[in-house]
Parts: structure tokens; C-alpha cells; sequence
């Protein structure tokens, strides 16, 4: 794509701070860390989300983010490490290239979770039933 700012940065054309990089995958850190260390995992190949990533560029991301997560928690010296990924706008996605966050996590950081929102009487049956359908 050429006008993916991720693209470009897998190319050069944008620096980084490349962490790693293999075949399928390139990891770089972050801009606007939640905190030192917050390092993202992206395809090579461009795809917008997980949505239509294909399988083989998935499970190659996948296999970086393990294998980094445990090396940037003993780098930064972090209590715990969050795997995320953001897709769609509402969800939170900026840049529209399939992209894993390892977020270094410390304790009292102040970054906090969402909050939870339990199910009312059957709402959980039918949310999993509706799911089921579609598989």
C-alpha cells in the first residue's frame, strides 16, 4: 500500500526503532509508548486487521510476539507483559495495518483495563448461541 505508514516503515522509507525482523514479520517500537519497551509486531505483507490477514502471516506474527514478549519483559525489566490488537476504529485501530501491541506492563503504571459489563438473565446463552450460527 502506498500510502501505509507501517508499509513504509517495513521499507525504510520511514525510520524506526526495529527490534526484529525475519521473513514474514518486523517489530519496531512505538511512538507513543504506554511505557518503554511497547514494541509492535506487524505482517510484512500488508493486510488491514484481522479480518483479512491470511493464515500463514497470522501465525508467523504470532510466533514473534511470543518470542519477544518474555526478551522485552526481561529488557525493560517489566512485571508483566499485554498482548493486544486494536480492529476497526471503535476499537481503537489508528493505522489500518495488521498490528500486535507487546505493552510492557509495571506495577502501579496507571494503566488500566476496561471495565467489565455482566450479562442480564440469558443475555450470555444468546450472544453465544448468535456466535455459534455463524461458525
Amino acid at each position: 500500500m502506498d500510502d501505509c505508514l507501517f508499509c513504509k516503515i517495513i521499507a525504510g522509507e520511514i525510520p524506526s526503532q526495529k527490534v526484529y525482523e525475519d521473513e514474514k514479520t518486523f517489530a519496531f517500537l512505538d511512538i507513543n509508548p504506554v511505557n518503554h519497551g511497547h514494541t509492535l509486531v506487524v505482517p510484512k505483507k500488508h493486510s488491514e486487521n484481522i479480518y483479512d490477514i491470511e493464515e500463514s502471516d497470522w501465525i508467523a506474527v504470532m510466533k514473534t510476539t511470543k518470542m519477544l514478549a518474555p526478551k522485552i519483559k526481561e529488557a525493560v525489566e517489566a512485571d508483566g507483559i499485554n498482548i493486544e490488537m486494536n480492529n476497526d476504529t471503535a476499537a481503537g485501530q489508528i493505522v489500518f495495518h495488521t498490528h500486535v501491541h507487546i505493552v510492557p506492563r509495571i506495577d502501579d503504571d496507571g494503566f488500566r483495563h476496561w471495565p467489565g459489563t455482566p450479562y442480564k438473565d440469558r443475555g450470555a446463552e444468546e450472544i453465544a448461541e448468535k456466535i455459534r450460527k455463524l461458525l
